[in-house]
């Protein structure tokens, strides 16, 4: 792999394994096994994956969280969700060394499709380390840093900043805001990053390389953005913070984006 985050073929590489986990984070990982394969059977599961900062190797023991994604065999149901949220509170109540759990979950019928190659796709393919089950990558196509994939990814931004914005208003806590920080901040990251990805011609997931990345086209917006990074990181309760994603980096990106990339595609459920 290149230090963009690329295969010596230029497709973009899959960025975690189980063989990168810290040690510290191994018997989370085995509980998260068994909880999952007590809680799903074979019926109802078809894979599932970690993605995130554990199986990239850069998570840190009391700030970081575990992120799973459960790819079902039906589209998910209450049922489904109700048993996803057992297992996460039963594995943050464990380990005292995660910062919280956080379940996804989705079908197979749905991230194969067509509408879903550059996005659950792409997500599966690339940012997933296989955890249980077969696994989807072998179904789908090599990807690249392309202005489609950019848009497929990352295009909707516009569609977030009201919904941010109905949040902020509602938070009354500095728990609230932290959240919804974090949130704004990693979603205006990514996004930031996967702005100007196709011109750098790499993939990177890390919050501060894309931070700086993004700074090299965009100077003048390198300190929120690096602020932003931050945020993402560790999550900030500041009203100012959180109304410099909202109302003015996060529209001056997602206008930007709009302009150099398009929109992201329609989903059902944004219709």
């Amino acid at each position: 792999m290149s230090g963009r985050g690329l295969e010596k073929d230029g497709t973009i590489a899959r960025e975690g394994a189980l063989s990168r986990v810290p040690e510290v984070f191994a018997p989370v990982i085995d509980a998260a096994r068994a909880q999952i394969t007590e809680m799903f059977d074979s019926a109802r599961l078809h894979s599932a994956y970690l993605y995130g900062s554990i199986p990239r190797g850069a998570a840190i023991p009391g700030v970081s969280d575990l992120d799973l994604l459960l790819v079902l065999r039906h589209e998910p149901t209450e049922a489904d969700r109700v048993d996803a949220k057992t297992i996460e509170a039963t594995l943050d109540r464990s380990f005292t060394h995660i910062n919280g759990v956080g379940i996804l979950l989705s079908s197979a019928r749905t991230l194969l499709s067509e509408l879903e190659h550059h996005d659950g796709g792409f997500f599966v393919a690339c940012l997933c380390t296989p955890l249980l089950g077969s696994d989807l990558a072998e179904q789908l196509p090599r990807y690249r840093p392309t202005s489609l994939l950019a848009r497929e990814t990352n295009g909707d931004l516009s569609l977030a900043l009201p919904r941010w914005r109905t949040r902020a208003a509602e938070s009354t806590t500095d728990a609230d805001r932290k959240t919804l920080s974090r949130l704004a901040a990693r979603k205006v990251v990514r996004t930031g990053f996967t702005l100007i990805m196709p011109r750098w011609g790499g993939w990177t997931s890390d919050l501060s390389e894309s931070a700086e990345l993004f700074g090299r086209y965009y100077p003048e917006r390198v300190e929120q953005m690096r602020v932003s990074a931050a945020t993402g990181r560790t999550s900030s309760a500041d009203p100012a913070v959180l109304s410099m994603l909202i109302d003015d980096l996060g529209p001056w990106l997602a206008a930007e984006y709009t302009a150099v990339h398009g929109e992201k595609a329609p989903r059902p459920e944004a219709t």
